[in-house]
């Protein structure tokens, strides 16, 4: 059985990823934390396989006897992965997910998405969705603990994910303010109440305006690091459909995977000639000008993944009618990635 090296990402959703395709491929993995030296950037700009990049302490975790596969994510980390392919002859295949910084030639296989815009190749899976650990057997075993704690508040229960700031758009007070207001609507409207939860990337002040901001019975759950409380798993489980910011393509994916209508919020400018108020911020507008007139692999897209998602039908808009059939529950992007990877070692 093939044995896996696990090269640990260094942000929170892409190491959600990369740890979700080693579990599906359930083949024998250890991981491999790195810590990172500041300041060296030309492994990184120039594609090198060196450990330059990291710490000597890190370095000497990494030797014989070699991997039959490394999965990583992330731009330091792939140096550091293509120098393991080097030292062992090749006998380590190399998956990169997500973006991929380097020539595609560097990889043997790519698992990616639309927001990154990789063109085809015969080394690079483009799925729908991002990657993620989200099935109908862990949200069964999510739903007991959380019961109780939702019991008391009438249905439908709808579930709203808020994320935070992302390239050109962010998520403020004013947008958190509309989404609470939507939400409030829905909930209203349906007689059922809302399951809230914010998440790392909401900034204190959204946070607040969307607490502040809910006019329906609801649970409110603001995120802490490292909490064994977080619900966000027990609110998948249990809402009757879901609402998430656009700005997570992490937290679409997740929601997805359930079954349960989906829509998304428009946090300003994600849907050509929709006008929104929105919160101003300098970085929007830099990126903004990235995404126009900048080096495109600099910069993301995700309205490409907000568009295949709503001509498919699997995701609407918050304020518009939800989706007449409901994505089906499960991880068909999970499927492809993982029959793509044991097509690369042979174990189709």
């Amino acid at each position: 059985m093939p044995v896996v090296w696990l090269i640990d990402a260094y942000r929170a959703g892409e190491r959600g990823q990369v740890r979700a395709l080693v579990d599906a491929l359930g083949w024998p993995s250890e991981t491999r934390q790195l810590d990172y030296r500041r300041h060296v950037f030309l492994p990184h700009v120039f594609g090198q396989a060196t450990l330059r990049g990291v710490t000597a302490e890190s370095a000497a975790g990494l030797g014989p006897p070699w991997p039959d596969l490394v999965v990583s994510c992330g731009v330091r980390n792939e140096p550091v992965c293509r120098w393991i392919r080097a030292r062992s002859g090749g006998r380590s295949r190399y998956v990169h997910v997500g973006r991929p910084w380097a020539r595609l030639e560097s990889f043997d296989l790519v698992i990616t998405t639309p927001q990154y815009r990789v063109p085809d190749r015969p080394n690079v899976v483009n799925t729908v969705l991002t990657l993620h650990g989200v099935t109908p057997a862990t949200l069964a075993e999510a739903r007991p603990a959380w019961g109780p704690a939702f019991a008391e508040l009438p249905r439908p229960l709808i579930g709203v994910f808020a994320g935070g700031d992302s390239g050109p758009f962010t998520f403020g007070p004013k947008a958190a303010v509309r989404l609470a207001h939507q939400a409030s609507a829905l909930a209203r409207e349906s007689g059922g109440s809302l399951l809230v939860s914010t998440s790392a990337r909401t900034s204190p002040r959204a946070a607040e305006a969307l607490r502040e901001g809910l006019q329906a019975p609801h649970y409110f759950y603001r995120w802490q690091p490292d909490d064994p409380a977080n619900p966000y798993r027990g609110i998948l489980a249990w809402a009757d459909r879901l609402v998430v910011t656009g700005d997570s393509i992490a937290m679409l994916s997740e929601a997805c995977a359930t079954g349960r209508p989906v829509q998304m919020f428009d946090l300003g400018g994600m849907r050509e000639g929709i006008a929104a108020e929105r919160d101003f911020r300098v970085g929007a507008c830099l990126y903004a000008g990235l995404l126009r007139w900048g080096w495109q692999p600099l910069s993301r897209d995700i309205t490409l993944v907000h568009r295949q998602l709503a001509d498919s039908g699997r995701v609407t808009w918050l304020g518009e009618e939800p989706a007449a059939s409901p994505p089906e529950a499960g991880n068909a992007d999970m499927a492809r990635a993982v029959a793509a990877v044991r097509r690369l070692l042979g174990q189709a």
